[in-house]
């Protein structure tokens, strides 16, 4: 997949992350980081979690610090990622004890805690967490639209209807619990929902809509929303990512060539509109100003472009491979700190176009990052 030169700055990141990471997961070995405050991992886990509040214990992203713990653990064999890595999974409990806060999101959450540390140890605690968690997902299926809903009820907002395109790398969660029990059921309602993301949200040039509201009690699409793009009708990347690397995932775990044919559908009009600098904006068709960026989105880009490679094989793959190549050397040239005095590893993230504010450190973008720095080694360990 990668030359002797390529290879050589391979092998040089991952020694950078490997002495980040040696640092960091001793200081942070008791929180649940999403971003960093002046560089320090802020806590989710100490956070306001009463109800459905945004914040704490039931936020979304709450799965990758455990993940990118797993993804060391299996890179250098140090049983200390694995002692850390559990810290959090068990403290994610309260999540089903409050229950509110919990929506679509439950696969972000425990795919890469508790069903990494059951695929890696065998703990049957965390067996019946990710189970506990499958079914929480599976009853959020609406059978008249065929879709998973996505989040609960939203000021002023009716959501009963909405599906939103990052769902797609929550439906893992339901193949490993069909894997796991036999129970077709899971793994029928993930193709449901990957089968009608296909048809409501990927337009005819690759983009991707972000939200899709559809009749919650006849079917049928209502209308689609910006969402975290910069309007209705732009192309949130992010999005694009969540497509192309999902449909990826649903590939890997059914064989369907539909769903590959979707991925490189939306990865090449992500290649198509990739900036000559390698910075992925937040929206591939917001003003020219500000120019707003997400680095999230380059490293989930990654690792979808990797995947499909290892689909297509041949002469097709180089493509793909040389993309996620161009992708990640640009966030190792200049937007990301390596220093292991701080916390975080990428600088510019950005939640939504409209978030108050962009270019913070978010957790999800060093932990898809890492991962994508591993499949390109070769021996990454697969947690979707």
């Amino acid at each position: 997949m990668l030359n002797d030169t390529e290879r050589q700055w391979l092998e040089s990141v991952i020694t950078k992350l490997t002495a980040k990471m040696d640092a960091v997961s001793e200081r942070s070995r008791n929180k649940i980081p999403y971003t960093t405050v002046n560089g320090v991992h802020d806590d989710r886990a100490v956070d306001n979690t009463t109800g459905a509040a945004a914040d704490g214990i039931n936020w979304w992203t709450n799965g990758f610090w455990g993940g990118m713990l797993w993804l060391m653990h299996h890179e250098t064999g140090n049983e200390k990622y694995k002692e850390i890595a559990q810290i959090s999974e068990a403290k994610m409990d309260r999540c089903f004890e409050e229950f509110y806060g919990l929506h679509h999101d439950v696969g972000f959450m425990w795919q890469p805690t508790s069903v990494a540390n059951y695929k890696v140890t065998g703990n049957l605690e965390s067996r019946k967490r990710a189970l506990h968690a499958a079914t929480l997902l599976a009853g959020r299926f609406n059978l008249a639209g065929g879709f998973i809903r996505a989040w609960n009820d939203l000021k002023d907002e009716d959501t009963r209807g909405w599906a939103i395109i990052d769902c797609l790398l929550n439906l893992p969660l339901l193949y490993w619990a069909s894997e796991e029990t036999g129970d077709p059921r899971f793994k029928q309602i993930a193709v449901k929902h990957a089968d009608t993301a296909i048809s409501a949200f990927v337009r005819p040039d690759g983009s991707v809509n972000h939200i899709v509201e559809f009749d919650p009690f006849n079917g049928g699409v209502v209308k689609t929303y910006g969402g975290q793009g910069h309007e209705e009708g732009s192309s949130w990347t992010r999005g694009q990512t969540w497509a192309l690397y999902g449909f990826m995932m649903s590939y890997m775990h059914t064989g369907k060539d539909e769903y590959l044919q979707a991925a490189k559908r939306v990865a090449h009009y992500f290649i198509a509109n990739i900036p000559e600098d390698g910075i992925i904006p937040v929206d591939f068709r917001q003003p020219e100003e500000p120019r707003l960026a997400d680095d999230t989105a380059a490293a989930i880009a990654a690792c979808g472009f990797i995947e499909i490679a290892k689909a297509v094989g041949g002469h097709e793959s180089r493509s793909f491979v040389s993309a996620a190549l161009k992708l990640l050397r640009t966030l190792d040239e200049s937007r990301i700190d390596w220093s292991a005095d701080t916390d975080h590893i990428l600088l510019y993230g950005t939640g939504a176009y409209f978030a108050e504010t962009h270019h913070h450190a978010i957790i999800y973008g060093d932990y898809y990052f890492m991962e994508a720095i591993f499949k390109l080694k070769g021996n990454d360990l697969y947690l979707w």
